[in-house]
């Protein structure tokens, strides 16, 4: 019967494409994950990787193993999870990742909640965006993740993952109080579509999401100032420079001089709690059910 361990080197070698990168993953020595291959490759009597440059490359039985390696993970991490479930205890610990507004707005409200009705229950938190979030449920890094999917710009979710919606959010856009618009009820997009803006930088989600929301009213933005926050992006423009798109959880706090008007057609998003299909242990339901109830409570 094969070795889970050895399956598992396999598929940490075939996911980060290397020895040195599967053992960083693993939390063992490059040397620890050689000897589990080299053992492997002794018990199938067949080659699984060669020599690529400077690092390796799976053969094809070591593809073919590593790809029913994964389902063989699969399946042990669900069964495990059937067996936790059956244990009504919330105890352990449980992995958080979210998002920079809603890990600062609603995960510490949520695992303040958690702490105090489980509190055999271990909490640890990781904030990070929402394209390295969804990567680290998949490899098992997260338990539980809070990521966002915006309705111009749908988060691409994998197959072996489950999503539950906690919250829909809105962006609205930043004017500068001297801004002829500043003062209306709402702007249409068509209207501010055309003007200097500040965003993220280029390659974050939020830039993407910029370009590609002005891009599909026929406008290539003239994006000007790329500031990693939003209350940076609300300096640049309160000074007159440009105008920017908030969300409202991330809308913690509004110079004097910004007026904040709502846009048409509404910019909406989606925001989910997010787990791999074969972890739904009771850790990972109280957390979703402990988050729900924090969205809840913002009235945003």
């Amino acid at each position: 019967m094969l070795s889970v361990d050895r399956l598992r080197a396999l598929c940490a070698v075939a996911e980060h494409g290397s020895i040195g990168a599967a053992a960083r993953a693993l939390h063992v020595t490059p040397s620890g994950v050689s000897q589990q291959l080299g053992k492997f490759e002794r018990e199938v009597g067949v080659a699984l990787l060669v020599p690529a440059g400077r690092g390796v490359q799976l053969t094809d039985a070591g593809r073919l193993l590593a790809r029913r390696g994964q389902e063989v993970i699969s399946l042990l991490a669900q069964a495990e999870s059937e067996v936790v479930s059956l244990d009504r205890d919330v105890v352990g610990e449980l992995r958080i990742g979210s998002f920079s507004s809603a890990g600062r707005v609603v995960v510490p409200t949520a695992v303040a909640t958690l702490r105090r009705r489980h509190p055999q229950l271990a909490v640890s938190f990781f904030a990070g965006e929402t394209e390295d979030l969804v990567p680290a449920i998949v490899r098992r890094e997260l338990d539980l993740a809070v990521v966002d999917s915006w309705v111009t710009m749908p988060l691409h979710l994998p197959e072996d993952a489950v999503h539950t919606l906690v919250h829909r959010d809105s962006a609205d856009v930043a004017l500068s109080r001297d801004h002829p618009l500043a003062s209306r009820d709402h702007v249409d997009l068509d209207e501010i579509a055309d003007m200097p803006w500040t965003t993220w930088k280029k390659g974050a989600v939020y830039h993407t999401w910029l370009v590609q929301t002005l891009r599909n009213r026929g406008v290539e933005p003239d994006i000007r100032y790329e500031v990693p926050e939003f209350a940076a992006q609300l300096e640049f423009v309160a000074h007159g420079l440009a105008a920017a798109l908030v969300p409202r959880l991330a809308r913690v706090w509004v110079p004097d001089n910004v007026a904040i008007v709502p846009v048409r057609p509404t910019l909406e998003r989606e925001i989910y709690a997010l787990r791999r299909a074969d972890n739904d242990r009771p850790t990972v339901r109280a957390g979703i059910e402990a988050l729900t109830e924090a969205f809840t409570g913002i009235g945003v």
